[in-house]
C-alpha cells in the first residue's frame, strides 16, 4: 500500500520560528494524530503539506506524488478542511456545491454532496451566517468528502463543537477510513478525541518532532512516576524522559513503564495519557 504522506528533511524558518528537520511517514488506510502546543509548528506543517508556502529544503509526497513537481496530481486526492469555515455567510449549501462543481470538474460528485448534507441534516436552501459552528464544520466536511478524496487534511477540526457534534464527525471520520485505501492527517489540541480514534501520533514541539509511533505503543509504553525528592535523587536520568518538581513530591515521565518498573520495583509507575505526556515534554525539565 502506498504511504499517504511522505516528508523528508523539511525545514521551514520564519524570522522568530522554524521547522527543522521534520522527517514523516504516513501508512494509507490510517488516522494520524497531530498535537502540539500553540505556535508547536502545526499550521506551518500543513501549510507545507499543502504547498501554500514556500519551504527551504526537503521533500512531500502526497499518495505517492511529489507535492510541487506533480503538484495537481497530488491536490487532486485531497480534501481540506479547517479550523474555520471559509464560505461566505450570504451562501447557501446549494450554493457552495453549484461553485465546487467545476472547480473540481469530473471528480465532483454532486450526489454525493446532497447526501452529506442530508446527513448532517444541514437545509440546502439556509444562509450559512445562520449556522452554528458544528454546521459550518459538517458543511466544510461534506464539502470536502464530495470529490471523493483519498487523503483528509484536518486543521483543528473538531475545535469548539460541542461533545455531541465532536462524536458525530468522529464516527465520519472512522467511516471514511473503513476501506483502507483512505488516510486522515488531523491536528487537533483534543487529545481524548484522538485516543478514540488515531492510529498514529505525531508530537510536535517547538518546530521539531519529539515523538511520532503508534498510538497504542505510545499509551502502552509511556508512564508516570509519582515519587519523593530523595527518591527521584536514585533514579538514573537516562531511565527519565522529563520530570516536574513541587512542594508536595515530584513526578516524572518514562518511555517504557514496564522496563522502570523491573528496575525500580518500589516506585509505582501509572498509564498515562497523551494530554499529560504534552504538558510532561512541554512543561517538565530534563532529568
Amino acid at each position: 500500500m502506498t504511504n499517504s504522506i511522505e516528508i523528508q528533511g523539511l525545514n521551514k524558518s520564519y524570522p522568530d520560528f522554524a521547522l527543522r528537520n521534520i522527517n514523516l511517514t504516513m501508512p494509507g488506510g490510517a488516522i494520524m494524530g497531530l498535537i502540539g502546543e500553540n505556535g508547536a509548528g502545526k499550521t506551518t506543517l500543513m501549510k507545507c503539506i499543502l504547498n501554500l508556502v514556500r519551504r527551504d529544503s526537503g521533500t512531500i509526497t502526497l499518495m505517492g506524488h511529489d507535492n510541487i513537481k506533480e503538484e495537481r496530481l497530488a491536490k487532486a486526492e485531497i480534501g481540506v478542511v479547517l479550523d474555520e469555515c471559509f464560505f461566505h455567510d450570504t451562501l447557501r449549501p446549494k450554493d457552495v456545491g453549484a461553485i465546487l462543481a467545476p472547480a473540481f470538474r469530473d471528480s465532483w460528485d454532486g450526489a454525493l454532496y446532497r447526501d452529506y448534507l442530508d446527513k448532517f441534516q444541514l437545509p440546502q436552501g439556509k444562509l450559512i451566517k445562520e449556522f452554528s459552528r458544528g454546521m459550518k464544520m459538517k458543511l466544510s466536511l461534506a464539502a470536502a468528502l464530495a470529490h471523493r478524496p483519498k487523503l483528509l487534511l484536518l486543521d483543528e477540526a473538531t475545535a469548539g463543537l460541542d461533545p455531541v457534534v465532536r462524536d458525530e464527525i468522529l464516527d465520519e471520520f472512522l467511516s471514511f477510513i473503513c476501506d483502507e485505501e483512505h488516510s486522515i492527517l488531523i491536528s487537533s489540541h483534543i487529545t481524548s478525541d484522538l485516543e478514540k480514534v488515531a492510529d498514529y501520533i505525531t508530537y510536535l514541539h517547538q518546530g521539531q518532532i519529539v515523538l511520532s509511533d503508534a498510538k497504542d505503543t505510545i499509551l502502552d509504553s509511556y508512564g508516570r512516576v509519582g515519587c519523593t525528592a530523595a527518591q527521584l535523587e536514585t533514579i538514573d536520568p537516562a531511565d527519565l524522559v522529563r520530570v516536574r518538581r513541587g512542594s508536595f513530591g515530584c513526578e516524572a515521565l518514562v518511555s517504557d513503564r514496564k522496563t522502570f518498573h523491573r528496575s525500580y520495583p518500589s516506585l509505582m509507575v501509572d498509564p498515562i495519557a497523551l494530554e499529560d505526556i504534552m504538558l510532561f515534554i512541554g512543561k517538565g525539565a530534563s532529568a
